[in-house]
């Protein structure tokens, strides 16, 4: 359990796949895919397959869409999952099938937003997939008092990795006329080299992960296929016999959806309601990642002063202030305005998610760690589905992005008032486990 390489291992992939929430997540793919889709629109709307959708919308419902598909298959993976001794190489499978759609994303111009959604489909989908196996590692390299550490220290080394490759476009994007480029073909350039980066640093974990022997064994007479949808409905059965775990995982359900819903349309927030450049937009969110670097580390250790659950909740508080910020007192054209706001995110960003995730694993029932992290995805990066549905469906009813940004404030309040009531500690006595003294 203490192999320092394999930890590296572990951190590396999150440099690896970050590129894709960050290049094409949060920056790039929103508002481009939105101006392929407003190219397409008549008055304003499109009609993928024959459903009015207002082209503004169309980015928030394909995400939601992606999600929805998560929703179905994920669980099922997971299951899978913990009966076999291939998490890795599954790990592997769905992270170069999500880094190779992304790099097709190069070939999306003129007015196909159709086949931007489908990419953005299938690459969204590999990227929770690869995700459930990813995080399925962390109870088998750290114990449960390093825990938060090591989710800290992942997530920190994405933002960097994100950060770094962000950086890179931000040059080619601002510069492109100096390059010969146009800013479209910049774009589609950002968009290819997240899915070349994301394949190739995942090299990395897939040389230094270890395969391990499964907890259980496949029982006789049971295929993968079959033995996953069996043990999908005994987890869901099973679920109400963990009742602090089952509550821990609907808030976190519910505030992490608010996280992933502003990551992926600040963006498009930025450029239609703020007027900001794809320029200043970039600049924003390549400081949000490195800002953030030092904020997931910073809330490892606040974690350790007043508890990890404190220390979640004291994000919570942190991003609904910032909602409120934003839609009530954020100005059209508010560049510093936006970037103040980009900082206070990047603070809280990290550790929201890193301090969420090390809690969850230890309320998980040993050996069924990727069944349980599955439903923990649902949520997790760039997965959210409830939000963008609600920003869309706000958004096509008042076509004013600012209520459709502060309807997200639901899901911050309703998140923590469910996180006031969970017994960490006793969560992992439940699932037995042992729970470090800071929780």
């Amino acid at each position: 359990m203490n192999n320092p390489r394999e930890k590296l291992g572990w951190y590396f992939y999150d440099w690896a796949n970050s590129a894709f929430s960050t290049t094409v997540v949060t920056v790039f793919l929103g508002p481009y895919l939105t101006s392929i889709a407003t190219a397409a629109a008549t008055k304003g709307f499109v009609y993928p397959l024959g459903i009015p959708v207002a082209a503004g919308s169309f980015f928030p419902y394909v995400v939601s869409l992606s999600v929805g598909l998560q929703v179905i298959f994920l669980p099922i993976l997971g299951a899978i999952a913990d009966y076999s001794n291939i998490k890795k190489q599954l790990m592997m499978l769905f992270a170069y099938i999500g880094a190779f759609a992304t790099m097709c994303m190069y070939f999306l111009q003129g007015e196909n937003y159709l086949l931007g959604g489908g990419l953005f489909l299938l690459a969204n989908l590999s990227f929770g997939a690869a995700i459930v196996f990813y995080n399925a590692f962390l109870p088998e390299i750290s114990t449960a008092d390093e825990r938060d550490t090591v989710s800290s220290r992942g997530f920190a080394m994405g933002y960097i990795g994100g950060g770094i490759l962000l950086a890179l476009n931000l040059v080619l994007v601002s510069g492109a006329e100096g390059f010969g480029l146009t800013t479209g073909q910049a774009v589609r350039i950002s968009l290819l080299s997240a899915g070349v980066w994301w394949a190739l640093f995942t090299l990395v974990p897939i040389s230094l992960l270890k395969s391990r022997e499964p907890a259980k064994a496949l029982p006789p007479g049971e295929k993968f296929l079959t033995v996953g949808f069996k043990q999908l409905r005994h987890t869901f059965s099973q679920l109400p016999k963990y009742p602090q775990t089952l509550l821990f995982l609907i808030g976190y359900l519910l505030y992490n959806d608010g996280i992933q819903t502003v990551i992926a349309l600040s963006a498009q927030f930025g450029q239609e309601e703020i007027g900001l450049s794809i320029t200043t937009l970039t600049q924003v969110i390549l400081m949000v990642q490195f800002i953030a670097f030092f904020g997931a580390n910073l809330f490892a250790y606040i974690a350790r002063w007043i508890g990890t659950k404190r220390a979640i909740m004291l994000s919570l508080l942190v991003w609904i202030g910032i909602l409120i910020y934003a839609y009530g007192f954020l100005q059209k054209g508010d560049t510093t305005g936006f970037f103040i706001m980009g900082a206070f995110i990047a603070v809280v960003l990290g550790g929201s998610q890193a301090l969420s995730r090390s809690v969850f694993s230890l309320m998980i029932p040993e050996g069924q760690e990727a069944e349980y992290f599955s439903l923990y995805e649902v949520s997790e990066r760039g997965t959210s589905w409830l939000g963008p549905l609600l920003f869309g469906l706000a958004l096509q009813r008042t076509s004013d992005y600012r209520i459709s940004i502060l309807a997200l404030v639901v899901f911050f309040i309703a998140g923590l008032a469910i996180l006031t009531q969970v017994d960490i500690r006793r969560a992992a006595l439940e699932a037995g486990n042992e729970a470090p003294a800071h929780v």
